[in-house]
């Protein structure tokens, strides 16, 4: 994957989005999404190709990566491949050992961490989350409240899989003190997942919606996209 994706330039000098979904469908291949999904590789292509015209259309501006903020990502759902399974295939940057989710997910709850309303799903399968931060302007802000606040911008708050996929293709979002919660998939309860390194690697976890923690921001986008 290549390394430096916020350097994705046209020919002009500025941000490729063309250029960038194809490496973000790259990435997936080399680490074998396609079989994890049971798809032959050009099946995969073929899932995922008609939404490199969403991106071309609909995901310019910034990418910022070390900054916390992308154009567009390309969101592969658990219906196609198991977050446990695409959480083993994520790496702090520039390091190797696997992401994992955290035992605290008693055995069967991750399924009910579904969409809330406000991140209503435009494909079962695979779609574009556009306009993405990682939100560390929410570290120290109670969880609850910072939803508030998104909603409040038009925005949505991230999903589990949303929040795999920023991981995924950009890496180096997840730092030390700039991790994020992923209020957009939630289960009814008072839990929220959010992601932070743990061990050195990437690990999934929940934190109660009432209580703040200084290293933990609220990661949120501005739109999703399907044909």
């Amino acid at each position: 994957m290549k390394e430096n994706p916020g350097e994705v330039r046209g020919p002009g000098g500025g941000f490729d989005a063309g250029a960038e979904f194809d490496r973000q469908v790259e990435g997936l291949v080399e680490l074998g999404y396609p079989a994890a999904a049971g798809l032959g590789v050009q099946e995969f292509r073929s899932l995922v190709d008609p939404l490199r015209a969403v991106a071309e259309d609909r995901g310019a501006g910034e990418c910022f990566p070390e900054a916390g903020r992308v154009p567009f990502l390309l969101v592969v759902t658990r219906q196609m491949v198991p977050i446990e399974r695409t959480m083993e295939l994520t790496a702090v940057h520039g390091k190797k050992k696997p992401g994992f989710v955290d035992r605290s997910f008693e055995p069967g709850s991750l399924e009910r961490f579904v969409p809330v309303k406000e991140a209503v799903l435009p494909h079962q399968d695979a779609y574009l989350l556009l306009d993405v931060e990682r939100g560390e302007e929410f570290c120290g802000v109670v969880p609850g409240d910072a939803m508030a606040v998104i909603a409040e911008r038009g925005r949505t708050p991230l999903t589990v899989e949303e929040g795999v996929a920023l991981l995924t293709h950009f890496p180096q979002t997840l730092v030390k003190n700039k991790c994020f919660s992923l209020g957009g998939s939630r289960c009814g309860d008072r839990r929220v997942p959010a992601l932070w390194i743990s061990a050195g690697a990437p690990k999934l976890g929940w934190c109660w919606e009432g209580n703040p923690h200084t290293w933990l921001g609220m990661a949120s986008a501005g739109g999703r996209g399907a044909r």
